[in-house]
């Protein structure tokens, strides 16, 4: 089932790929559905909210979550969204990282980054 998940997300990034952004977004000249494949290593810890990411995935939601709009964009992403992300247990990531630089109270659709 995993695997098919990881199909399903490369897939999404392959097609938002070949219709290439060419204006800045969220995430700069990255669209948010190419940078979420950034967050592959976090999608057992976006499924369950008891679960301590790895480092690999500390590591991408510290980077992208230098911009907290990116990060914001990135969770709420239609590729995140395909791969069976659920945006309130995802929005939890930083916190359980422990990234003292969170965006704490970052507003993020209807959710609040803890």
């Amino acid at each position: 089932m995993r695997s098919l998940v990881v199909i399903a997300l490369v897939l999404a990034i392959a097609s938002v790929a070949l219709q290439g952004a060419a204006a800045a977004g969220e995430c700069g000249r990255v669209s948010a559905d190419r940078m979420a494949f950034r967050l592959a290593p976090c999608i057992s810890s976006a499924d369950d909210p008891e679960s301590t990411p790895s480092s690999s995935c500390c590591s991408a939601v510290h980077t992208i979550g230098q911009s907290p709009s990116c990060l914001c964009a990135v969770m709420l992403s239609g590729t995140a969204r395909a791969a069976g992300i659920k945006p309130e247990v995802a929005m939890t990531i930083p916190k359980r990282c422990n990234i003292s630089d969170r965006p704490v109270g970052y507003k993020c659709g209807e959710y609040t980054l803890p």
